[in-house]
């Protein structure tokens, strides 16, 4: 077996693993200086890190489900079938780490939600999806504010086991009020489709993504910045603040930003692009940047792509190693937050990744879900 299997893009596995690396280090390092601003790696990965991870799995349902050839008829019910186990399967870890005693907050609940939730998208096609990304990005961030101002406060915890006794709450929390929700957050995943129903292998795909993303994520902050300095809209942003945010009030709070979501006690919060508050600007921001990221990634791993396979192997098996990285974040092992801490957790990754990928072996949970996923899909498929 080739260390690079045949169709494997080794620049989306590059891509993974930064993505993992980004989240790590918002999980690992202090963000917040002394003075109540934001550090250097919150500034980078604050918000960005998940939103890759987000748009990363948008690609591999598509890759997943032909490529840019998607199903149609029993094809597409065979790939919903295994798309709806992966999602079971995926969520169900997500509820386990969630309940641990971490201060994570656990991504892969709200990952399982979104690949149940792109099934519906699967027989579409790039442009349609791109369409699709682009009008959620507006109109989702409304909907959602409407929507919570006749909702329960969130919990502000990771979903966890315990809170399946109360699937009402566990769903409202899971699309709309969490830190990830799914509802707006489903823009990251029609963006990260209609990548995944392009030509991958085109270095004019990659330049689209790069100059596209870019100019996308500069556009969304200068818009949402001028948006913000009107007269008089800092004044209600603060006079509106409510739930968890900086000691610093509401500037240190756009900076280092929410969690998940915005007050409803304004329609000027829709204004702002603070990370992870699932805003129009700052979901168009935060797109842009992973289609820039992706877009590097495919430019950069058409030279030496077995060295960058090998080195960046962890994107092969984030699943896994994620997992891995929550589990070392509770008492018995690394729970600090230092750089030294960042480091053992990153180089633990990196290793695993890169034994795995000189092995020619996928993840342990990967190898299972895929399993799992696969015999749905066959059973479907008759």
């Amino acid at each position: 077996m080739p260390l690079v299997p045949p169709g494997r893009v080794v620049g989306l596995d590059v891509a993974r693993c930064l993505a993992l690396v980004g989240m790590i280090a918002t999980h690992a390092l202090v963000t917040s200086t002394p003075d109540g601003g934001t550090t250097l790696v919150q500034s980078i990965a604050g918000g960005r890190a998940s939103a890759l991870f987000a748009v990363l799995a948008g690609v591999s349902i598509s890759l997943m489900t032909g490529g840019g050839n998607p199903p149609t008829g029993k094809a597409w019910k065979a790939a919903a079938a295994g798309l709806a186990v992966r999602a079971l399967i995926v969520a169900a870890i997500g509820l386990v780490l969630g309940s641990l005693d971490t201060t994570i907050a656990v991504i892969l609940t709200y990952y399982g939600v979104l690949f149940a939730l792109g099934t519906a998208f699967v027989p579409l096609r790039a442009r349609t999806l791109a369409v699709l990304a682009v009008a959620w990005c507006v109109l989702a961030p409304v909907v959602s504010h409407v929507l919570r101002m006749g909702l329960p406060a969130p919990s502000y915890d990771s979903p966890t086991l315990v809170m399946l006794a109360d699937p009402t709450g566990l769903v409202t929390e899971l699309l709309l009020t969490g830190y990830y929700p799914a509802f707006p957050w489903l823009t990251y995943l029609l963006a990260g489709m209609a990548i995944g129903r392009s030509n991958l292998r085109s270095t004019g795909t990659a330049v689209r993504l790069l100059v596209v993303g870019t100019v996308a994520a500069v556009l969304a902050k200068l818009v949402s910045d001028a948006l913000v300095a009107r007269p008089g809209v800092m004044d209600t942003l603060a006079r509106t603040l409510t739930g968890p945010h900086e000691p610093g009030g509401l500037a240190d709070s756009l900076e280092h930003g929410l969690y998940g979501t915005t007050p409803t006690g304004s329609w000027w919060w829709l204004a702002t692009s603070a990370p992870h508050t699932a805003t129009p600007f700052d979901l168009a921001h935060t797109t842009g940047t992973a289609l820039a990221v992706i877009g590097v990634c495919l430019l950069l791993t058409r030279v030496l792509p077995s060295v960058w396979a090998v080195l960046f192997g962890a994107g092969a098996m984030t699943l896994s190693l994620y997992t891995l990285h929550v589990v070392l974040r509770t008492p018995a092992f690394w729970p600090d937050d230092t750089v030294e801490t960042f480091a053992l957790h990153v180089a633990v990754v990196l290793v695993i990744g890169a034994a795995f990928r000189l092995a020619r072996r996928s993840g342990p949970l990967e190898r299972m879900t895929a399993h799992l996923s696969g015999n749905a899909r066959r059973s479907v498929s008759g």
